[in-house]
């Protein structure tokens, strides 16, 4: 009886990306001595995002990296662009802005094959936006500040390549903590990663995530809220949260999505209640 499929790696990236390492890691993962990889750059306005990641893949030695420049959602349907996304051993979604990539991809073809694929083993990589879109809750923007306040941040749905987790990215070197403990207010119920510039979280198959680049990842854990008072809060209220277990983790550590434990070197573990 054939195994069932295993969804792919998943790569959020924080933004800023310099750490060489990263990428090689990711192409590695895409499972060939020389894999097709395609280039999403629909979160960008700057025309040329797609042909600097195609250099940027060449420096790695890879050969056909190849961007598909989704403008429009008529372009999501085309079947020159769609065929390279169904023959891809890997994608890269590049940085911008989140609502661009749900408002131009969200619905079509493209999106379903993106959403297929990594669950028939793709890896998908993403960086800043790129990240934050592979959220089934997606954080669509939001204030800036470490306390969580009701209205802080505003949320819409992403692309579903993940259920469990809220991305948010630029975390610490943006102060984002705030707005990421405000989306998860709403429904103690979601694991929070907030991922920093040059610094990746790679999330296995099998739900273990290990950190790779020159800052940190931070995991807010849920599961042991007791209390939360977004539902009495109003429009600019500070929110209370009572249970908040979070982790920084640097590179070589380690988060397991199904115990939610974490492991390895670098690690620290807080315990920390947000209120005002």
């Amino acid at each position: 009886m054939p195994s069932s499929p295993r969804k792919g790696w998943l790569i959020p990236i924080g933004g800023k990306l310099t750490d060489a390492n990263i990428l090689a890691r990711f192409i590695e993962l895409c499972g060939r001595r020389d894999p097709v990889i395609a280039i999403i750059p629909t979160a960008s306005e700057e025309s040329d995002m797609g042909a600097w990641y195609e250099k940027q893949f060449a420096k790695h030695g890879v050969r056909y990296a190849r961007a598909l420049n989704f403008r429009r959602r008529s372009d999501c349907d085309d079947r020159d662009w769609t065929s390279q996304l169904e023959d891809a051993d890997g994608v890269f979604i590049t940085g911008g802005n989140q609502l661009r990539l749900t408002t131009i991809m969200g619905g079509t073809p493209a999106a379903k094959i993106l959403h297929d694929r990594f669950y028939a083993g793709m890896p998908v990589a993403g960086t800043s936006a790129g990240a934050a879109v592979m959220s089934a809750h997606m954080i669509a923007g939001g204030d800036e500040g470490p306390s969580p306040r009701a209205g802080m941040v505003i949320m819409a749905p992403g692309f579903g390549l993940t259920r469990d987790i809220i991305i948010d990215q630029h975390f610490r070197q943006r102060d984002r903590l705030g707005r990421l403990l405000t989306a998860l207010s709403y429904n103690p119920a979601l694991l929070g990663l907030g991922v920093d510039e040059d610094t990746a979280a790679f999330i296995s198959p099998d739900d273990e995530i290990d950190v790779m680049g020159t800052s940190a990842v931070t995991v807010i854990d849920t599961s042991g809220v007791e209390f939360s008072s977004m539902h009495a809060a109003e429009p600019h209220d500070p929110v209370t949260l009572i249970g908040i277990g979070m982790h920084q983790l640097a590179e070589g550590a380690r988060f397991n999505l199904r115990t939610r434990k974490a492991h390895g070197r670098n690690v620290v573990t807080l315990q920390h209640s947000a209120s005002e």
